[in-house]
């Protein structure tokens, strides 16, 4: 397949215009958002959704994100990921496998409906995590755009995939809110450097492939100007899979955590990856056959507990 997003070769990066288009269907009255939002959607490349779930729901879904950080003996060990000098938690990966709760708000139609909308397409889930930034000790995410990694190490060939960050505890401007830079995934920075073997081991810590160079990132900023969604528990932020974005760390005593959920179009399933001989494990991009997921629609609540992750 013809790589249309080269990155990791030149000694120099390069800023090339986006190849793919950015919603993929015509809006209707039917539509899961309204006009104003796919508008805002094209031409920003981030919404944030409020309101989506009662009170109870995000009760619900705070503790089954507390039962995943105060239990990691019953997770795999391998999809957690510690801070850099601390044994605090800073992400778990592949949740929707490991909780039921979590399965369920990956399949919910207010989330997936959205998700297939934009990407006109079914939909499955490339990646799913819980961030977690503890309060004085949660290090930062440097700026980075998803697409770039997702493409070189793990062969997804188009930009057809969004993120879906649904807050789980309130985010101010000072506990390391997601920052983005509105209207930068309209382009593909590459980056420098070859990469090497298993890099996801030190990047998932603190990335340094696969990393903007300042002077384009200056170039963006200075164009775009940053924004820094915040909202109260149970708001989405949901983002194009080529968006510049990042945070700064935390250093109030609030803890900041997240449900992260990646939905990809099931038309654009991983290829072998375009910069590197290797993938990255399992945990971090679903590989094989690409699933539609099963929506669902109704209200999260206790009975979950009982299902089997999908």
């Amino acid at each position: 397949m013809q790589d249309l997003y080269p990155s990791r070769f030149a000694a120099e990066a390069e800023l090339r215009p986006r190849q793919d288009p950015v919603v993929r269907s015509t809006w209707s009255p039917v539509a899961p958002v309204s006009a104003a939002q796919a508008v805002q959607f094209e031409r920003d490349g981030y919404l944030v959704l409020e309101d989506l779930f009662s009170a109870a729901e995000v009760d619900f879904l705070q503790r089954a994100a507390g039962e995943l950080l105060g239990n990691p003996a019953a997770l795999d060990r391998e999809t957690i990921v510690t801070e850099p000098q601390s044994d605090e938690i800073r992400s778990i990966f592949e949740i929707h496998q490991q909780s039921a709760v979590m399965a369920r708000l990956a399949r919910d139609a207010r989330l997936a409906d959205v998700a297939r909308f934009l990407l006109g397409d079914e939909v499955y889930i490339h990646q799913s995590r819980l961030n977690y930034k503890p309060g004085f000790k949660g290090r930062e995410f440097y700026w980075h755009s998803d697409f770039e990694t997702w493409h070189v190490e793990d062969g997804m060939p188009r930009m057809r995939a969004l993120s879906m960050s649904i807050l789980l505890a309130e985010n101010t401007p000072h506990n390391g809110p997601l920052m983005v830079i509105p209207g930068s995934h309209r382009t593909f920075l590459t980056c420098v450097g070859e990469t090497p073997e298993d890099h996801y081991l030190s990047s998932l810590k603190k990335q340094e492939y696969g990393v903007p160079d300042e002077q384009s990132l200056a170039e963006m900023a200075q164009r775009h100007g940053i924004v820094a969604p915040t909202g109260k528990p149970g708001t989405v932020v949901l983002f194009d899979c080529n968006l510049m974005h990042g945070s700064n760390g935390n250093i109030t005593p609030f803890p900041r955590a997240n449900a992260f959920l990646v939905y990809n179009a099931v038309s654009n399933q991983l290829e072998k990856p375009f910069g590197v001989e290797k993938p990255r494990p399992w945990f971090l991009a679903h590989r094989g056959k690409a699933e539609p997921l099963a929506v669902e629609s109704g209200p999260l609540s206790e009975p979950l507990a009982e299902m089997v992750p999908a």
